[in-house]
């Protein structure tokens, strides 16, 4: 078998990297305890639960895009695994860090109106609209009977188990295939490689049936009043592009540090195809979503999208579409930028960036809102929490990286494929 003189070279997480991303966290808690300490709690909350959201999104789509590797027995991203492999390695402290997010969140009370029955009761800074038992309990001023008819679902306990089963399901799962990826490097033969085609089968038969569910959950809940069941994958969609643009900034970044010298312009291409492939999907859902309630226009449907039709959200609203989709439908269209790395970079930051913001306006106007004096801007809340969980994945995924014996599944029986990979 041919070999490369780099497969046996482990990543050293040093210099700038280490440093900078060192830095990047000292800001984020800086700007997460002056949100607490200025009497920003709930913004601060919901800036947590976002960042907290999309970090954990992002390291799923780590393990989605190995299991869709090994189910499909692809060769061309033979070579290139075990950068989402970091990402797997690190979904398990993602997991834990949204748990603590969501349930500080429901711990932690203060006053709150109620939407529907404007009545000032005490309740959790997030998911505030169920959690509240004021809003469940017959008799009193502030009971829902549209949230008591859904509290055998929303209600804390089993919410929160949920959650931690979605989280430890597919961390564990994440986790298997990496184990079984080392081992098959160590030992070789193709029993290895089998176990990690059936444990990916498994993983995409749980993660098809439970992402939409932990979309429902974690952010579509927000909105307790309100459901699309176009919501879900809706969500999927942006876990699987923003996914794709870090998995793929990753890559460019570790090529000009001397590593991965084996990831042509092909590997790339390939990367850009699905990036720009599933935002045209993302912009699909987005749409069909937002059209057949605005064409409709119930009223107990359209509230979700009134909500972000307000001053301080429209401007967002519309953004939103023209990040994730008008950007990367003019940068990625050709097959020549697909080959840039700068052009390639510059889509996969705008996708990064442009999913915070889809993100953001899927949680603030639920969290925070109008009533609580929202403004326009984004600001240093947002700025600091965004810089402060980069630096945090950074630090987990090149420290996770680093723990690999060899940067490269040298006995993935489609290796030689990977590396002759021509398009």
């Amino acid at each position: 078998m041919e070999t490369h003189n780099s497969f046996n070279e482990q990543f050293e997480f040093s210099g700038k990297a280490k440093t900078y991303s060192l830095i990047a966290i000292v800001i984020g808690v800086v700007a997460i305890a002056l949100g607490f300490l200025t009497g920003a709690v709930e913004r601060t909350f919901a800036n947590l639960l976002l960042m907290g959201y999309y970090l954990t999104c992002v390291c799923i789509a780590g393990v989605f895009f190995c299991a869709l590797q090994y189910a499909a027995q692809a060769g061309w991203s033979a070579s290139l695994l075990r950068v989402p492999q970091a990402f797997a390695k690190v979904l398990p402290y993602a997991a834990v860090i949204l748990l603590l997010i969501i349930g500080a969140g429901l711990y932690f009370t203060h006053p709150i109106l109620t939407e529907e029955t404007h009545q000032h009761i005490t309740g959790p800074y997030l998911y505030k609209e169920w959690a509240p038992k004021a809003i469940t309990t017959p008799g009193t001023d502030a009971y829902d009977a549209v949230i008591k008819g859904k509290s055998g679902y929303l209600n804390i306990p089993f919410f929160f188990g949920r959650l931690a089963f979605y989280l430890i399901a597919y961390s564990i799962l994440g986790l298997l295939l990496v184990k079984y990826s080392n081992n098959e490097d160590e030992l070789g033969g193709m029993f290895n490689y089998k176990k990690s085609f059936n444990m990916a089968c498994a993983f995409l038969a749980i993660f098809g049936f439970t992402v939409p569910l932990f979309a429902f959950d974690a952010i579509m809940s927000l909105d307790a009043h309100w459901f699309s069941t176009m919501f879900g994958w809706y969500n999927f969609a942006a876990l699987w592009v923003s996914g794709l643009s870090v998995i793929t900034l990753v890559l460019i970044y570790l090529r000009k540090q001397g590593y991965f010298t084996w990831i042509t312009t092909d590997h790339l291409h390939n990367l850009g195809q699905l990036i720009f492939g599933f935002s045209i999907f993302w912009t699909y859902l987005w749409f069909a979503q937002f059209l057949l309630i605005y064409y409709a226009n119930i009223p107990e449907e359209a509230a979700y999208f009134y909500k972000r039709w307000e001053p301080e959200f429209q401007p967002w609203f519309w953004f939103n579409l023209v990040l994730n989709f008008l950007a990367p439908f003019l940068v990625l269209m050709s097959r020549d930028s697909k080959r840039s790395v700068g052009v390639l970079k510059t889509a996969c930051i705008i996708l990064v960036l442009g999913h915070w913001l889809d993100y953001f306006v899927m949680v603030m106007p639920g969290t925070v809102g109008p009533l609580a004096h929202w403004y326009s801007e984004i600001g240093w809340i947002e700025a600091g929490t965004f810089i402060g969980f980069a630096g945090l994945f950074c630090f987990m995924l090149f420290t996770a990286l680093s723990k690999f014996k060899s940067l490269v599944p040298k006995n993935h029986p489609f290796l030689q494929e990977s590396l002759h990979h021509h398009i």
